[in-house]
């Protein structure tokens, strides 16, 4: 699991395929998790890039020039995307094209000498999918297949809808919990944005006594899965943030292995 308890999943549209040729960014979709949780915090807006689009570029998005031609313009929000980003790990499938595009924009902003990696990590899913699965198909789509994640509704690219259904890939790539949604996690939302602190002591919670075999065999597992996920394995980052040693080798029984 991250480090970060904040991350950011990020994606952008454009008007074509490289930022060096003048392409500039046109939406820009963000959606926030927090201790892995969707928070619906997120962060959205179409940009007028001041060119025209490639027509190829209009077909993967089906975003118009006449669409943004009364949209704002990037030097307009940069400041509050700025710090909507800041002190998060941006989650990207592949991050060198979207925090190119970042920073070429931010790079046209007089005086302005901050980039993305000064304010936030970044993480690129794709270079962790390659590793995970070295020889095949690593896009958005494949991934969605791979883990069964309903993309059924994506008939064209959209920043914002992309980056849905991108931390749906991350949670299932780092051995997250998917079906922690908005409407589940917004319910243990209470003023002010924060989460509502839940008194375990009084949940009646079945516990289980292993044998010590067991309890070797599920550490085990627990060290191949954290090597599967390049380190990200949640039940791994759990036992060190506790720091709690638990007597028996005490694991709750519905850990399904």
């Amino acid at each position: 699991m991250s480090d970060y308890d904040r991350q950011i999943v990020l994606d952008t549209e454009t008007t074509g395929l490289e930022h060096r040729q003048g392409h500039r960014i046109i939406e820009i979709g963000c959606v926030e998790l927090v201790n892995r949780r969707l928070t619906g915090n997120n962060f959205h807006v179409y940009l007028n890039p001041d060119r025209e689009i490639d027509q190829g570029a209009i077909e993967v998005h089906g975003i118009t020039n006449e669409f943004l031609a009364d949209k704002a313009k990037f030097a307009d929000i940069y400041q509050k995307m700025m710090e909507y980003l800041s002190d998060s790990e941006l989650i990207i499938h592949n991050a060198a094209f979207d925090v190119g595009f970042l920073d070429a924009e931010l790079n046209r902003i007089p005086d302005y000498s901050t980039r993305i990696n000064d304010v936030c990590g970044v993480h690129d899913t794709l270079i962790q999918a390659r590793k995970m699965y070295p020889g095949q198909r690593n896009d958005l789509d494949s991934l969605c297949r791979r883990y069964e994640i309903n993309n059924s509704h994506r008939e064209l690219h959209g920043a914002l809808l992309d980056a849905e259904i991108l931390a749906d890939v991350y949670l299932a790539m780092t051995g997250g919990q998917t079906a922690l949604t908005l409407e589940a996690s917004t319910s243990a939302l209470e003023g002010g944005g924060k989460y509502q602190n839940i008194d375990f002591a009084s949940l009646n919670l079945q516990s289980v006594k292993v044998l010590d075999d067991e309890g070797s065999e599920h550490q085990e597992w627990i060290e191949r899965l954290n090597q599967k996920v390049e380190g990200n394995c949640v039940w791994e980052k759990i036992g060190q943030k506790s720091n709690v040693q638990t007597p028996d080798s005490a694991v709750p029984e519905d850990i399904a292995h």
